[in-house]
């Protein structure tokens, strides 16, 4: 059979039911086999960025493999910061380029570009991929398919990349002369992981201001149906990182949201005031611990779980303590730990809880004054709003800097939604292409945030979004300009703004009119009395964009500025109050 055809049957099998396409030269003997092939669609996106960033999300929500597929050079390289979205965020993809014929390779004449188009797209993606290799030999293309898809799921999941010739592609193979990949499965030693989770529990049996925090390799390890069964046995309070935000509904008792440099400030102050935390599946970066990793919950017992032994090896040469450090697989810690809490009796943390509970009712993050703004419409309050109206199930991604913000510190996530980003990596311009592979994923609506900056830039993904009349509801959050970059500049420079809003060189458009030149129903929300539109873009049955005017120099709120701990954010408490606030030693100002 061809090469090709192989391909196509072999992505068939892995479940995949689209791949998401830009087709060129080098790459249509793939795409025609797809194409052909009766159980599986392509889907052809404007652009590259926006074909790999549709098969992240695309596996985000279906739990398998995201595909896209491009052609050499340009085509390849454009593929690049989709690929990094998958690989910051453990998404498991595969990336199929096509690449000049043998004959035409730069690499056995040693001169820059050989073939038309070429770029060595290998050495490339190598520093953001699990696996990426160039197909020379087509006998070896079950192997390599093989080893991507192991690779691509298993351990600390992440994306892979085939680069294949095009005289590969479309080459005759015998299936049954080919060789597989068989992997050397690791083995978890259980006795090791057991004893470590006897430790951990003897820590907690001690503990009176106890933190469970939940992260984003919960979802990626596929875990989040038995962390709900633990929490909820632990009856402990539980923190989540955006990775993890809607691993539990908004109104679970014990749920203290999130925490962090751009966190809600109840969430700060219970993390900074524990005596121990128990991290599952976050590596605990610096949006969540603060610039100086030290300072983070100084006085707490830390245990982290992860699998990923780089992550864990970070903590001492950062300064973050750590009193154990738990190297195992998330599902595996989770499913042990879980058979041995029905025995574990804590403390009694009352006083614990009815202090949580105090800090989330003083310091909500939508405050009454907000509602009261006359002209264009407060974030916060809209964010609030959203999640009123939004139902179970329901899809909602975001995209990057204020709106990503604004909506992790203000959407509610109610039962069984889903709520993401690309969140390590979090380019401008995510969230559109992603919605697109989200609703290709499940036929259902999905909700896409996104700002200004960011929909400039893959505005071209409206036309997929006509093409195919996808119910994906835009609320577009335009505070004309770059609105966390200002607030960096306030801070920095004074509010010298540069190259930040249209004053200083960043060209707006009108949305509403673009909109409507790609076939797209348009709204606009311009203050608080038109809020009820929510509603109605939420319930329009096809494509809609919603153009909600926010203030220029609105704010995120609360925000840690640079050098302070996370319970210490902007705007600041007046230090009575703070101190108040404080059950363990604050540092000196």
């Amino acid at each position: 059979m061809k090469l090709s055809d192989y391909l196509a049957d072999f992505l068939v099998n892995q479940g995949v039911k689209h791949t998401f396409v830009i087709t060129g030269g080098a790459i249509v003997h793939a795409i025609d086999s797809v194409a052909r092939n009766p159980n599986i669609e392509y889907i052809c996106t404007q652009h590259e960025q926006a074909a790999a960033m549709a098969a992240d999300a695309y596996s985000r929500v279906t739990g398998n493999l995201g595909v896209a597929m491009a052609t050499s050079g340009p085509g390849a390289t454009n593929l690049m910061t989709g690929v990094c979205c998958s690989y910051f965020d453990s998404t498991p993809t595969i990336y199929i380029t096509g690449q000049v014929a043998r004959s035409q390779l730069r690499k056995k004449f040693g001169v820059r570009q050989l073939g038309f188009q070429e770029t060595d797209v290998v050495n490339m993606f190598k520093g953001v991929t699990k696996y990426a290799k160039l197909v020379e030999d087509p006998k070896d293309i079950k192997y390599h398919l093989q080893k991507a898809v192991y690779l691509a799921k298993s351990g600390r999941p992440g994306p892979v990349l085939l680069d294949i010739p095009d005289d590969v592609q479309w080459a005759n193979i015998d299936p049954n002369d080919l060789i597989g990949f068989n992997p050397k499965k690791p083995k978890t030693d259980f006795n090791d992981l057991e004893n470590k989770i006897d430790k951990a529990i003897d820590l907690l049996k001690e503990s009176e201001r106890p933190v469970i925090i939940l992260g984003g390799g919960v979802r990626s390890s596929n875990s989040e149906y038995i962390a709900n069964e633990v929490v909820q046995k632990l009856n402990l309070p539980v923190a989540l990182t955006w990775g993890a935000m809607d691993i539990l509904p908004h109104d679970y008792p014990m749920s203290i949201r999130d925490f962090g440099v751009a966190a809600n400030r109840a969430g700060n102050f219970i993390v900074q005031n524990s005596d121990l935390i128990l991290a599952i599946g976050t590596r605990l970066d610096t949006h969540e611990t603060g610039a100086n990793q030290s300072t983070f919950a100084r006085s707490a017992k830390k245990i982290v779980v992860d699998i990923d032994k780089t992550e864990l090896n970070k903590y001492e040469k950062l300064g973050l303590s750590v009193d154990y450090l738990i190297n195992h697989k998330v599902d595996d810690f989770l499913n042990v730990f879980n058979k041995k809490i029905d025995k574990l009796k804590t403390k009694n943390i009352s006083s614990w809880v009815k202090k949580i509970a105090e800090w989330k009712e003083k310091y909500p993050i939508c405050l009454e004054e907000y509602k009261n703004k006359k002209d264009n419409v407060d974030p916060y309050v809209f964010m609030d709003i959203l999640s009123k109206e939004s139902g179970e199930g329901d899809i909602i991604i975001t995209d990057a800097g204020s709106n990503l913000t604004w909506t992790m510190q203000g959407f509610k996530v109610k039962k069984n939604q889903r709520l993401f980003s690309a969140f390590n990596h979090s380019p401008m311009g995510y969230s559109l292409p992603a919605s697109i592979g989200a609703s290709f994923a499940t036929n259902k609506p999905v909700t896409c945030i996104i700002g200004d900056g960011g929909i400039q830039m893959n505005i071209q993904e409206l036309a997929t979004i006509k093409y195919h009349n996808l119910p994906i509801k835009i609320f577009l959050m335009n505070n004309n300009g770059y609105g966390i970059v200002q607030q960096s500049q306030d801070t920095w420079f004074n509010s010298r703004y540069v190259a930040t809003n249209p004053e200083s060189g960043v060209a707006v458009p009108n949305f509403i009119d673009i909109s409507k030149a790609y076939g797209i129903k348009t709204m606009e929300i311009s203050n608080h009395s038109e809020l009820g539109l929510v509603k109605k873009v939420l319930d329009y049955k096809g494509p809609i964009l919603c153009n909600v005017k926010v203030e220029q120099h609105q704010k995120i709120m609360p925000k840690l500025e640079f050098g302070r701990p996370i319970e210490d954010s902007y705007p600041y408490l007046k230090r009575e109050e703070f101190l108040e606030n404080m059950l363990v030693k604050p540092l000196k100002q």
